[in-house]
Formats: structure tokens, sequence, C-alpha cells
């Protein structure tokens, strides 16, 4: 059993990468996703699965496939031959499950740094990964993901916390830190930071936002802990260089 942002995860075979160690627990706690990987018999080149549960949906990646059983928490995988097709899936169940606890999914890199989160905000290839791997050589911080963050709202404020899920980056670790600040990136060639507000504060942080739309409150859910999260948590945009001197800006800016 796995274990992910205090969702209890089974998984009845060991079908995935090295990385879910990490979130992997061994006690009886009840699960809260119970995944089911369905054996493949083959008659005459023709391939035959066995389905116990009634289908209400079905997901599908190329030869990967989620049967939605009539049970909120019980699901049957059929894996195809890419690893990144089974591991989008599972993570297309996970938000649906955590969407209701106040949580929400962001294109982003996070590093833990004197306890204290910040998260590197902005598209594929613009030096989210990059900008965590300075800090992590120039201030020893802890990179908790590279590429896929979750954000939980908590009574005590928001937490960024890391999963097995980390896209292109190698970075993932099992734990949290209470969220200090958002930082959007921009490439230049000498480095700057500005705090955003209104109307471009929200655009810029929006963009990084992954919306369940799949869901039919989904995107409800997701916006009202957007809202509190921007209302809560500064947002800085920083046009920087890939060297230490971005990360003392940013530094001193933020700390």
């Amino acid at each position: 059993m796995y274990r992910i942002i205090e969702v209890n995860i089974e998984i009845n075979k060991g079908i995935l990468c090295k990385e879910w160690g990490k979130f992997e627990i061994h006690n009886s706690n009840p699960c809260d996703l119970m995944i089911r990987i369905i054996d493949k018999n083959m008659n005459y080149e023709i391939e035959e699965y066995t389905i116990k549960n009634d289908i209400e949906k079905c997901y599908k990646i190329n030869d990967s496939i989620i049967l939605w059983g009539n049970e909120e928490k019980s699901f049957h995988l059929i894996p195809g031959n890419d690893i990144n097709d089974i591991l989008t899936l599972l993570l297309h169940l996970f938000y649906t499950k955590i969407v209701n606890k106040k949580v929400i999914q962001l294109h982003s890199s996070l590093i833990s740094h004197q306890n204290q989160g910040v998260m590197f905000l902005g598209p594929s290839g613009i030096g989210k990964t990059t900008q965590a791997e300075l800090w992590q050589k120039y201030r020893s911080s802890l990179i908790i993901n590279g590429d896929i963050v979750f954000v939980q709202e908590t009574e005590s404020g928001f937490l960024g916390w890391g999963t097995p899920w980390h896209g292109s980056s190698p970075y993932c670790e099992n734990t949290s830190v209470p969220l200090k600040a958002m930082v959007v990136l921009k490439q230049a060639e000498q480095n700057s930071i500005r705090e955003l507000t209104g109307f471009e504060k929200v655009t810029e942080v929006s963009n990084s936002v992954f919306y369940p739309q799949w869901l039919e409150n989904g995107m409800e859910l997701c916006l009202e802990t957007l809202d509190h999260l921007l209302t809560s948590i500064p947002v800085y945009e920083l046009r920087c260089c890939p060297d230490e001197d971005a990360v003392r800006l940013t530094e001193q800016t933020v700390f």
C-alpha cells in the first residue's frame, strides 16, 4: 500500500517505478483508492479480461485503460506497455480523490529552504528544475519535486507536497513543507524580481494549474482553493539567468 497526501492507495501488483517505494507503507490502514490490475488471457490472438464490477466510465491513454467501477474507491487497470501512460491514469484517479481535500495540482518545482517552501512556476523548458537545482547547489535546499506539485489548504496555511509523479524531472520526495512563496520564472539576460498583484498574479499562477474538468464540481473546488492560495501566498516574477545571483536575489526578497 502507498500513502500520498493522506490518501492510502492499494495496488495488487508491483508494476510501478522505483520512486513509488518512497511512498510505500506497511500497515493495515483502510485504503481510499483500490487499483486492481486485470490479468490478460489469450485465446486465438484475442485478449480476454474478466471484469467483476459494473463499469460506469472508461479512461484510455494509448493501450493503457482505467475502468471506473460503481464503487467510488474501486478501479480496474489494464496496463499497457508504457509506464508513463499508467502513471498518468493513476494521477488522474488520484486528483479525482484529492481535490475534495482542498488540494490543487500545479506544474512547478518545489524546494524546502529553512523549512519553508518555494515553488517555481512556468511552462516546460523555462528552467523550473534548473532553479531548484541552483538552490540545492548554493543553499543546500531540498528539492521535493521538480515538475508536479500538489498544494493543500490547511487550517494553519498551505502545504506543498511531494508525490511520486515528477514528470521529466528526477526529483520526488515523500514530504511536505509550509509554503512561503511562489515564483513565476521568465528567462532574461539580467536578474530582476518583483511582486505580482491583481489580475497579473491570478493569470500567471492560473496558467500553471491543472483543472479537473472531468469532475462535475472539479473546477469549482479547484478555483475555490486557488482563490484562497492567491490571497494567502505572495507571488513574484523572477526574470533570471541560471546562476547564483538569481538565488541570492530571490532569497533576499522572499526571506
